[in-house]
């Protein structure tokens, strides 16, 4: 199994276990940064150089071997869930991907024929029901997830901690769990905890969002979206997100986190 997911800086100063929607790119590029001192040119997802990942086959035994001793410090980064889901459902399935086309091809005519969604489109100023289509994109994210069909979970809305129990479940610690609400503190903790070879000034780092820009804006407020039945939904989902990482259930529009993140009882619940 290994460490899916996971990158390191090819100084070794630091890993990390990537959760989908989760500042995952501003986190990639800032770690790239902070060996070479300049950011990788495109979207860090396509980098083949300058930092180590599970998915470069050169990279797996550094990676491993950095892991399973602890060599380095290690962290991840959780986001509200009714935050996250939303998010994936704008820039997957309604959004136009950076190739042009839409996401894994063949996805979204199954998504409209099977359960009704409709995404619009560039052409027509991506005019639809959006409380409606994300209604039903949750009936089929859970789908995915509970019973593996129409087709396997996609990593961009399957759970957090999913994500973040392989890195543990193979030998490997966190030192931290941070929020991405708190991006700049967390971060900031991390980079206060390793030694960079090139000064990484927060402050002075844009935001990285290959997600922006290529998808229909969200019209209401994030409550708006979840009614009875879909709270219902993403509690059966995410139920484990929001105990352990600390998320307001019970009010949708609240985004921020209740409490820090108990490291230990990560360890312990996601361990087995």
């Amino acid at each position: 199994m290994g460490f899916p997911g996971t990158w390191m800086t090819e100084s070794e100063s630091v890993v990390y276990r990537v959760v989908p929607k989760c500042a995952c790119s501003s986190i990639g590029q800032i770690m790239f940064y902070s060996d070479h001192g300049k950011f990788f040119d495109g979207d860090i997802h396509d980098s083949t150089a300058g930092l180590h990942k599970w998915s470069q086959e050169a990279s797996q035994q550094l990676i491993e071997r950095n892991v399973k001793a602890h060599k380095s410090y290690a962290f991840t980064c959780v986001r509200n869930p009714y935050a996250r889901i939303l998010s994936s459902f704008f820039d997957k399935i309604c959004g136009i991907q950076r190739n042009g086309k839409r996401y894994r091809g063949n996805l979204v005519p199954l998504l409209v024929q099977k359960y009704g969604i409709e995404v619009g489109s560039p052409e027509d100023g991506f005019e639809f029901d959006q409380i409606k289509s994300f209604r039903r994109f949750l009936l089929f994210a859970r789908d995915t997830i509970r019973f593996r069909k129409p087709m396997e979970p996609d990593i961009h809305w399957s759970a957090m901690s999913g994500h973040i129990s392989t890195f543990i479940v193979n030998g490997g610690r966190y030192d931290h769990i941070f929020f991405t609400e708190k991006f700049d503190e967390g971060m900031q903790h991390v980079l206060n905890n390793i030694k960079t070879k090139k000064k990484v000034n927060l402050k002075k780092i844009p935001k990285f969002n290959e997600s922006e820009g290529h998808g229909p804006k969200r019209a209401h407020p994030v409550a708006d979206y979840f009614d009875d039945l879909s709270r219902h939904l993403v509690w059966e989902i995410y139920r484990k997100d929001f105990q352990l990482f600390k998320y307001d259930f019970d009010d949708p529009n609240n985004k921020m986190p209740l409490g820090e993140v108990d490291l230990d009882e990560v360890h312990a619940k996601l361990g087995d």
